[in-house]
């Protein structure tokens, strides 16, 4: 099995709207046809296939022939790369919302404090 694609060749393909179309659908629908994906789009089958190859090549995608079709499917190691990418990011905007929330509650008990003792 070839190894998870870096998250920039990741983002590369996925940075045209057709190619994430495809990969959302692949992704809540499961295989397709080659020609089962060109289906709702109004673009050449030259240019879906064009597409498909730009999201192998990039590890997204494998395709399989099935008699006479070529099946895609995404690849999971290549959008848990994208999720790895995007925890350091979670784990970032968690600890400063955290931060925040200790901060105010600080604040908070302070300006009661103070509210207590002019009384």
């Amino acid at each position: 099995m070839a190894a998870a694609p870096a998250v920039t060749t990741v983002f590369g393909a996925l940075s045209d709207p057709t190619r994430l179309a495809i990969v959302e659908r692949l992704l809540t629908e499961g295989e397709h046809s080659a020609g089962e994906i060109a289906a709702p789009f109004a673009i050449s089958k030259p240019a879906i296939s064009k597409h498909l190859r730009v999201l192998e090549e990039a590890g997204l995608i494998e395709r399989r022939v099935a008699r006479q079709w070529r099946v895609c499917r995404i690849r999971p190691e290549a959008i848990q790369v994208v999720d790895d990418w995007m925890q350091q990011y979670r784990r970032f905007w968690e600890g400063s919302f955290d931060r925040l929330e200790k901060l105010l509650a600080a604040r908070e008990g302070e300006e009661s404090d103070n509210g207590r003792s002019d009384k």
